[in-house]
């Protein structure tokens, strides 16, 4: 359970970690989120809240981690956090995929949809390069550049 602090603070650092009650809800709200953790010693009205957030999306996945507040806030420069919101599928993927090493048997179903999604989105990334590659608008560029040259 020691690296999911340092894993979450690099998903901080690129931008994909919704921390808090109001920027979680925010990326609850946009459909964005696709991991809701929280601290195991996190308030009732924090669990209720976090879990209406889940259920506004069929995205969203909700999980109770084995951390306290200050130690799902040490990987983040915080003193405390209670709930955190992971924004990008794959690290969302990564960070289930940890708790599930250590805890097969409460996360192996989170894991396994996670992990399903970004097998999916990884799919869709792939045939766009691919459809991007097949097209070619126009000319190439040595054609492009031999027309533009006049005879005199």
């Amino acid at each position: 359970m020691d690296n999911i602090p340092n894993l979450l603070g690099l998903v901080h650092r690129a931008g994909k970690l919704a921390i808090g009650e109001e920027p979680v809800s925010a990326l609850c709200r946009d459909h964005k989120a696709y991991l809701l953790l929280l601290a195991q010693d996190a308030a009732e009205n924090t669990v209720r809240r976090a879990q209406f957030y889940a259920q506004s999306s069929e995205n969203n996945l909700c999980v109770t981690v084995p951390l306290s507040k200050d130690e799902l806030g040490s990987g983040l420069g915080r003193n405390a956090c209670a709930m955190v919101a992971i924004g990008d599928i794959g690290f969302a993927a990564a960070v289930a995929e940890r708790l599930a090493k250590a805890d097969p048997e409460t996360y192996e179903e989170t894991r396994q949809l996670l992990a399903d999604k970004a097998a999916r989105a990884k799919k869709r990334r792939d045939e766009k390069r691919t459809q991007e590659k097949n097209t070619r608008p126009g000319k190439n560029k040595a054609q492009r550049a031999k027309n533009n040259t006049k005879k005199p």
